[in-house]
């Protein structure tokens, strides 16, 4: 922090010195853009080219309403081009900039003469794209992403680790990612998250962004960083639409079809917009679990096996309208939500219980049957108001969330004799999880340009309150009431937070952000059955700086700092005890605390094109999940979520396009880690180090007649989840594309993982724990995609996120 510190410092200074010794004249250039119909035409391409030899000087992109403005233009002679595909270019006549603000007449935009069909449009983006903040995968332009799901899509960037076996995601080697979609945080665990992921298509997806190290305008929640899911918007005025349909298939046999519908029309002052998608299929899950429990002198082993069916649906919808009152005072209203089913109709356990001297002592069998649904409904409420040309705005959001989720489990537990009789007596339980949670969220954020840079503040408050009851039953002649299993936790979150920014430049090199955000945290967690209440009343303040220096022509550095902190999920405080069989549990632990994460980034881009990104972070009371536990005089075992002492996590990550020919594009990405943490395991230091690193090549091929051909990779070392350390995973991709009708139609086909390589195989073995896992599900999968675009492709729909941009992680409903 002192070096850090210093540098900061010393950066300052030299950009006060060089700007008092080398004082420049900087000027305005102002102007606006209408299409035929003298109606505003937003986010067309702006250049403002030097007179004297048409060099391009700025660029930028008029914004919603039309308008744009140069900032920090040198004195001198210009002319503006302005440019939009379909359209004629327009050239603004030669003007003079000194200190003052030039305002253009505004441009009127004609569409071209000839037919767009005779147009051929050959450049796209690619899959991944480095940015300086964030890495962007482009998933609408992926073959075999077509007919994907979210989170199939997701195991294939780059960074990013799905454990499918404890349904958890991780970022970077980290856990604590917090996942957006459309900038609005999710509100769900993880195994919640995981599941709405494997059912949402990723026909509805446009780009996926990895933000690392974001800045005091988040929220400081997030450990690892933020994964932003940003679904599809059409992009100019009249009415357009598009629909797309597949279906699949997945080893050995399991089917699975989607479907999407989206229109959008623009006339005048309103937007309207709307989207509906839907998923149905199927599958399957296989766990071979070992474990040895000493006690006493002695060991016991159990040897599983289990195996499940599951089915799943998935429907989602948003509708929202967008009211342009004035050129700068937009207001919008957005209504948005799921419904999803799970089942696992058929889960059959079997089980092996040896002696000591590895005797078959017992034999038990366990029936399984769950289901699990959830809604949500998400409301909200937003004002956008630029007071005027220069960046001086002020933007509002309020925000209304539910979830309401069910879940039902049935147990049937039969016990056997080594020669297969019948012994003991049935164990044969039930339990239901209601879950009922709601948010409320006002946002308020102002910006304004203030001498050579902008200034950004914010408020933010949400009220969070869940209830997650668990009743469990057992069955003897009747059902009755276990009330040792029974648990009703109550949870209330209330958190003010308001941060300031300003972002500014040294001299013409050197560029900056300094951030500060407070947090006042209030939360009250209440067992109702265990008549236990935890009260947290605690404030935190988070800074982050970030420094960007253009070294040359073809270098560009940038240094970043934040504090961030990491709250337990809600249903991980809660005590309850959640049953798999009469061996296998989960737990809550009521006395976990926050984390808190010190996070260093220094990125490299050369050329735009090689991204080299050095990442050390510090964390401080590491939440883990899936710990194992056991309670060795009953031979059971029990996963919990604790806090580890100290975490030091270091990476190195290489991201580059390679063009190899003009039909054939490579992106490679290659990461590597050094991850090292401590705690006690019942009074005995634990200390695990492991080096991890992970690879992603995709390979894009153009073809003649409008084919185009990808063949993608992934490769994942070995890494740690808690204490459970995984094998290496990693499969390849195969697809196939052509464009019909006029390029208005594309059919696909894909195929994921034929080899069958993607599976799970995790171990622990520390004091008397010495644990096994192996897990199958049906990652082979071919699928088929046709997707159809009609009406005017030039609908603009105003990019924006909402209030509860950054919450929505934490909701756990206990199934």
């Amino acid at each position: 922090m002192k070096f850090f510190i210093n540098l900061t410092v010393a950066l300052l200074l030299s950009g006060s010195f060089v700007l008092a010794q080398t004082p420049a004249t900087k000027g305005k250039v102002s102007g606006a853009i209408l299409d035929e119909k003298s109606q505003p035409f937003p986010f067309v391409n702006v250049l403002l080219l030097k007179a004297k030899d048409s060099t391009l000087s700025k660029g930028l992109a008029a914004d919603e309403n039309g308008k744009f403005l140069f900032d920090q233009v040198d004195a001198g002679d210009y002319l503006t081009l302005v440019s939009m595909v379909g359209y004629q270019k327009s050239y603004s006549k030669i003007f003079s900039v000194s200190d003052k603000i030039v305002s253009l007449p505004s441009f009127i935009l004609q569409p071209e003469s000839k037919s767009l069909n005779e147009v051929t449009v050959t450049a796209k983006k690619p899959f991944i794209e480095q940015e300086i903040d964030r890495t962007v995968i482009n998933v609408e332009n992926s073959i075999v992403s077509a007919g994907a799901t979210a989170l199939e899509v997701l195991e294939r960037s780059p960074g990013v680790t799905v454990d499918q076996q404890n349904d958890r995601l991780q970022l970077r080697g980290k856990d604590g990612v917090i996942v957006q979609i459309d900038g609005k945080q999710t509100y769900l665990t993880q195994a919640e998250l995981v599941n709405l992921l494997r059912n949402t298509p990723s026909d509805n997806i446009e780009k996926i962004e990895l933000i690392t190290n974001p800045s005091a305008k988040y929220d400081a929640a997030g450990n690892s960083g933020i994964i932003n899911i940003k679904f599809k918007k059409n992009k100019n005025f009249g009415t357009n639409g598009n629909f797309s349909i597949g279906g699949g298939i997945a080893s050995p046999g399991y089917g699975r079809g989607n479907g999407s519908l989206a229109l959008n029309n623009r006339k005048g002052k309103v937007s309207l917009f709307g989207t509906a998608s839907a998923f149905e299929g199927e599958g399957f899950n296989r766990q071979v679990i070992y474990r040895a429990i000493p006690y006493e002198g002695k060991t016991t082993t159990f040897n599983m096996d289990s195996k499940s069916d599951w089915r799943a649906r998935n429907y989602n919808y948003r509708v929202g309208m967008d009211y342009f009152a004035t050129d700068k005072t937009t207001i919008g209203v957005l209504f948005s939500g799921f419904y999803n089913a799970w089942k696992n109709p058929i889960r059959a356990t079997d089980a092996e219980i040896l002696n000591d001297d590895l005797s078959l002592r017992q034999t038990y069998h366990t029936d399984m049957n769950a289901n699990n649904h959830m809604n949500n409904i998400s409301a909200n409420v937003n004002l956008k108001h630029q007071f005027n040309d220069k960046g001086k705005e002020l933007t509002f959001d309020v925000d209304y969330v539910q979830y309401d989720s069910k879940g039902y489990n049935f147990l049937d537990t039969r016990y056997f004799n080594p020669d297969g009789t019948p012994t003991g007596n049935p164990d044969i339980v039930r339990n239901n999880m209601p879950a009922l949670i709601n948010i409320g969220v006002a946002k308020l954020d102002y910006m304004q340009p203030i001498g050579k840079g902008k200034f950004e503040a914010g408020l933010k408050s949400s009220y969070v309150k869940s209830d997650n009851n668990m009743i469990f039953e057992t069955f003897g002649d009747v059902w009755q009431l276990d009330p040792s299993r029974t648990n009703q936790f109550k949870y209330t979150e209330n958190i003010n937070a308001g941060y300031a920014n300003y972002n500014g430049q040294f001299n013409s090199k050197t560029k900056f952000q300094l951030g500060l955000r407070a947090e006042h945290t209030h939360a009250i967690g209440n067992s109702v059955t265990l008549n236990s209440i935890r009260d947290r009343n605690y404030l935190n303040i988070f800074p982050s700086v970030f420094v960007s220096r253009n070294l040359d022509s073809s270098n560009v550095l940038n240094l970043s700092y934040s504090y961030r902190i990491d709250r337990p999920n809600y249903q991980s405080l809660n005590p309850f005890e959640y049953y798999l069989d009469p061996y296998t549990f989960q737990k809550g632990n009521p006395n976990l605390r926050p984390q808190y994460t010190h996070s260093f980034q220094l990125v490299h881009v050369y050329k735009s094109f090689l991204n080299t990104t050095l990442a050390y972070s510090r964390v401080k009371d590491m939440i883990a999940d899936e710990v194992p536990m056991l309670v060795p005089e009953k031979n059971q075992t029990y996963v919990t979520t604790e806090n580890l002492d100290n975490q030091n996590y270091i990476s190195l990550t290489i991201s580059a396009p390679i063009p190899v020919k003009k039909w054939w594009n490579i992106q490679t990405n290659i990461s590597a880690a050094y991850n090292h943490y401590q705690t006690f395991y019942r009074n005995a230091p634990f200390d695990m180090k492991i080096f991890t690193y992970n690879a992603f090549v995709n390979n894009t091929f153009t073809l003649p007649k409008n084919w185009t051909a990808e063949i993608s990779g992934w490769y994942n070392s070995p890494a740690i989840y808690g204490l459970l350390s995984s094998k290496t995973q990693g499969a390849i991709n195969l697809g196939l594309q052509k464009s019909l009708m006029d390029k208005k139609a594309t059919i696909r086909l894909s195929v994921q993982d034929p080899f069958w390589t993607n599976k799970f195989r995790g171990t622990t073995k520390f004091e008397d724990i010495d644990l096994r896992v192996k897990s199958t599900w049906p990652s082979r999968q071919a699928r088929i995609t046709f997707t159809y675009r009609f009406g005017n492709q030039n609908v603009k729909t105003r990019q924006r996120n909402t209030g509860s941009d950054d919450i929505q992680s934490r909701v756990k409903s206990g199934s």
